[in-house]
């Protein structure tokens, strides 16, 4: 499945659960950034396949992502260190933005700025007593070295990210997110499901790969 393709599955449910609830600006941009990065979180697993589909105006958008997502992480960064005080909202803007410029990227290199930012989000989580921010940075740091559609297209992964996500919400106060944040990765394994390699959805209960493949997409 081309990451575009997972890309726009996310951001349209995104828009919906921005669209389902009272809306507010900043409301609107969390629900849209975790429907996002969750639909192309569980692609930060080994080898990236999207790496080789990316066509001209794809690559452009990759190196915005890049480097966009840097300057966000360095300024929020930077704030912090000189006010003491995290935004949330924009520390996950700005880790998101990275994280799925860095998803479409490839070899050992990425995967260790992957997990470099995943033991960053871990010593922030341990640093502001938040469990759900470990969890994540957990998530972040370990799965670039697993094969990939292995462990991080499961039901587990999926029950996984939901728990975190169920945490997020209860630290920002935003109805649903975890629900959003659910939907983003479950859409990932579902478009994964409609292709002709399939997912194993109970790996490593079985090695079983359910597939339902609708040509390639």
């Amino acid at each position: 499945m081309k990451g575009t393709t997972h890309l726009t599955i996310g951001l349209a449910i995104g828009v919906a659960a921005a669209a389902s609830h009272p809306f507010t600006a900043r409301n609107a941009a969390l629900y849209v950034a975790v429907a996002a990065f969750s639909s192309l979180s569980a692609d930060l697993d080994g080898t990236s396949m999207l790496s080789g589909k990316l066509n001209r105006a794809a690559k452009a958008v990759h190196a915005l992502l890049l480097w966009g997502g840097a300057a966000l992480t360095a300024a929020a960064g930077i704030a912090y260190a000189a006010k003491g005080f995290l935004r949330v909202e924009w520390a996950i803007a700005a880790v998101s933005v990275l994280l799925l410029g860095l998803v479409l990227g490839n070899g050992k290199i990425r995967n260790a700025l992957v997990s470099l930012i995943g033991l960053g989000l871990l010593y922030g989580g341990f640093a502001q007593g938040l469990s759900w921010l470990m969890g994540l940075g957990v998530f972040v740091a370990w799965v670039p070295w697993l094969n990939h559609r292995g462990l991080t297209h499961t039901v587990w992964a999926a029950a996984a990210w939901w728990a975190i996500g169920n945490g997020l919400e209860a630290q920002i106060g935003v109805a649903d997110i975890a629900q959003t944040a659910l939907w983003g990765y479950l859409s990932h394994l579902i478009a994964d499901t409609l292709t002709p390699s399939g997912v194993k959805w109970l790996y490593p209960l079985t090695k079983k790969t359910f597939k339902l493949p609708l040509g390639k997409l």
